[in-house]
C-alpha cells in the first residue's frame, strides 16, 4: 500500500493522506518526480519499463520517476526513486527541479543529474525496470519515431538536454 500526501492547487500540503488507487475527489493533487541522469558525453541514462508494468510496459523511459510518498519532499522522493529503480545514490538536498509540469492530478518535478555509471553494473528493481542504457538525443528521437518511448510530449524530453546544466531559467547564457 502506497500513501501519498494531498496538496492543494497552490502546492501546499493539506494534511490529508490518500492511498494510491483510491478515488479522492476533484480538488486534490499529488507530487510525482522524474530524474534524467546524464553522463559527461551528454547521453541520458534511459530505462526500459518492466513487462509487468500496467502503464507503458516494455517502453523506454527517462532515467527514473515515480510518486512522492507521504512525508517526502520532492528531493527525497527523487533520491529514493533513483536508489530503488537503479541502485544509484544521489544527493539532491541542495538542488531544485529544473522545471515542473502541472497536470490534472498534481505536480511533476523534473530533475537532471550528472554521473558516470556502467549500466551493466546497476542494481535494477526488476518489477519496475527491465534494462538501462545510455542514449543520445538522436537515439531517443528514434525511439519516439518507432513508438518505443513512453509517449511524453517529445519537446519536454528534449528540453532535458537543454537544461541539464543550466539553472539560468529560460535565458540561454
Amino acid at each position: 500500500m502506497e500513501l501519498w500526501d494531498v496538496y492543494d492547487v497552490n502546492r501546499n500540503r493539506t494534511g490529508k493522506i490518500i492511498e494510491r488507487g483510491v478515488s479522492w475527489g476533484d480538488e486534490k493533487y499529488h507530487l510525482i518526480i522524474h530524474v534524467a541522469i546524464f553522463n559527461k558525453e551528454g547521453k541520458m541514462l534511459i530505462q526500459k519499463r518492466a513487462a509487468c508494468k500496467r502503464a507503458w510496459a516494455n517502453l523506454w523511459d527517462i532515467s527514473c520517476g515515480g510518486s512522492a510518498v507521504a512525508g517526502e519532499d520532492s528531493q527525497k522522493a527523487a533520491e529514493r526513486e533513483v536508489k530503488e529503480e537503479l541502485g544509484i545514490d544521489i544527493d539532491l538536498s541542495e538542488v531544485r527541479p529544473h522545471f515542473t509540469i502541472n497536470y490534472q492530478r498534481g505536480f511533476d518535478d523534473f530533475y537532471t543529474y550528472e554521473t558516470e555509471v556502467n549500466p551493466d553494473e546497476l542494481v535494477l528493481q526488476t518489477e519496475e525496470v527491465a534494462e538501462a542504457r545510455w542514449a543520445s538525443l538522436e537515439e531517443v528521437r528514434e525511439l519516439f519515431r518507432r513508438g518505443e518511448f513512453v509517449p511524453y510530449f517529445q519537446p519536454i524530453v528534449e528540453l532535458l538536454w537543454q537544461v541539464r546544466d543550466n539553472y539560468d531559467g529560460a535565458i540561454r547564457q
